[in-house]
């Protein structure tokens, strides 16, 4: 926008304006054709307008405040800017590539990465029931199952002075689950149980799981801050968002982008897929993040640009550019977490389940690191609903 369209649209002098440029609520950027004349960004004007009609009618800012509103609550867990994705200060792409899964957890737990030592190297976890190893249930089933179980058992989960201990439990016995593995760290577990050999594979394992630990206050977090909000344990906050993630607009998403996969692996072509999509009304899964709109999900080009460097030549890499160019040239939209996590599987000829599988475990550390936030607040999470039913007396049933 102009300054002239920015200031008309808010209501404001060009002097105010550039006071919210100097406070960061607004960027600017040169004109093309006039580097003396600046552009403002529509999309900051627009929250602007947001924000004060909000101010204006709490009640509807409080309603629009729960699909990627104005900020609901505090958290010190993660931060996403610009852009970028950080955990407690630290970018999480750079954390893909030089820590492990276990040092991010706790650092989300606690604050600091020291103390993963203990936390996870000396923690003993639970049996599995072996007549839960072998039911024939998907792995978040199964997951589901091993915790309600678990929960029972594990009295030390009362204990709020030692939520993280609790934490790598938690982990432990999920990615025992999953794996049937014990001994090593998580990512080597995983990849014994996937039959993976190489350091680089294990190192792509790391990485997904440390890509999707946390993600601010998606649905499967607040989920998971609600029941923690009730002072359940940490089996109970696991299990809501274990819940929570499966659907399709979560981490259920990774299942369409599978589907989606098969298509074009079948028609060897990604052209004809993606126009038989748009086609039928549907938007194409794995593409486009509403809190990454200028450069893309910066998770997913840290994942992809990882399996580049390990699997430059793979078949499976080569059809994830086409789709990606194929896409582009309709949607303008970059490939977000959940591609890059049905790519990963494909390169490494993972499970069908795999995707979400790596997603739901990441997710954990992070829904536990919720948990643990919102129990120190020791505030119940009890919103209010607008009443739209009948009114009493009536006569409607």
């Amino acid at each position: 926008m102009s300054a002239k369209q920015a200031t008309e649209m808010l209501g404001i002098s060009v002097a105010t304006l550039y006071s919210y440029v100097s406070r960061g609520l607004i960027r600017s950027e040169a004109g093309e054709k006039d580097s003396r004349e600046r552009r403002y960004l529509a999309e900051d004007v627009e929250k602007l307008l947001k924000r004060k009609a909000q101010r204006g009618s709490p009640e509807k800012g409080a309603r629009e405040a729960l699909q990627w509103g104005s900020p609901v609550l505090e958290s010190a867990l993660t931060l996403i800017d610009e852009e970028k994705l950080y955990y407690r200060g630290h970018d999480a792409t750079e954390l893909a590539l030089t820590r492990t899964f276990e040092e991010v957890a706790t650092l989300l737990w606690t604050g600091s990465w020291e103390t993963v030592y203990k936390l996870f190297l000396q923690t003993v976890t639970f049996a599995i029931d072996p007549e839960i190893e072998g039911v024939p249930v998907p792995p978040l089933t199964r997951m589901h199952l091993v915790l309600a179980l678990a929960a029972d058992d594990d009295l030390r989960a009362f204990d709020k002075a030692a939520l993280p201990m609790t934490g790598a439990r938690i982990l432990l016995l999920l990615e025992r689950t999953i794996s049937g593995v014990g001994g090593g760290s998580s990512a080597e577990r995983l990849a014994a149980g996937w039959k993976l050999t190489t350091e680089a594979d294990v190192r792509l394992i790391d990485a997904a799981l440390i890509l999707s630990a946390d993600h601010e206050l998606n649905a499967s977090s607040f989920a998971a801050r609600v029941v923690a909000s009730t002072d359940a344990t940490l089996y109970q906050v696991v299990n809501a968002g274990l819940s929570a993630i499966q659907g399709f607009k979560h981490g259920g998403n990774t299942r369409l982008v599978a589907a989606f996969w098969r298509e074009v692996e079948a028609a060897g072509n990604p052209q004809p897929v993606i126009r038989a999509w748009l086609q039928r009304g549907e938007r194409i899964p794995g593409f486009g993040h509403v809190l990454y709109r200028q450069q893309g999900d910066p998770r997913a080009a840290a994942l992809l640009n990882l399996l580049r460097a390990s699997y430059g030549e793979h078949p499976a890499l080569a059809l994830a550019d086409r789709i990606i160019q194929q896409t582009n040239k309709v949607i303008d939209r970059a490939p977000n977490i959940d591609f890059a996590l049905v790519t990963l599987a494909r390169v490494l000829a993972l499970p069908e389940d795999a995707p979400l599988t790596l997603f739901a475990l990441g997710r954990t550390a992070g829904w536990i690191a919720h948990a643990i936030e919102q129990y120190a607040t020791g505030e119940l999470i009890r919103p209010r609903a607008v009443y739209t039913g009948s009114k009493p007396g009536g006569g409607n049933i």
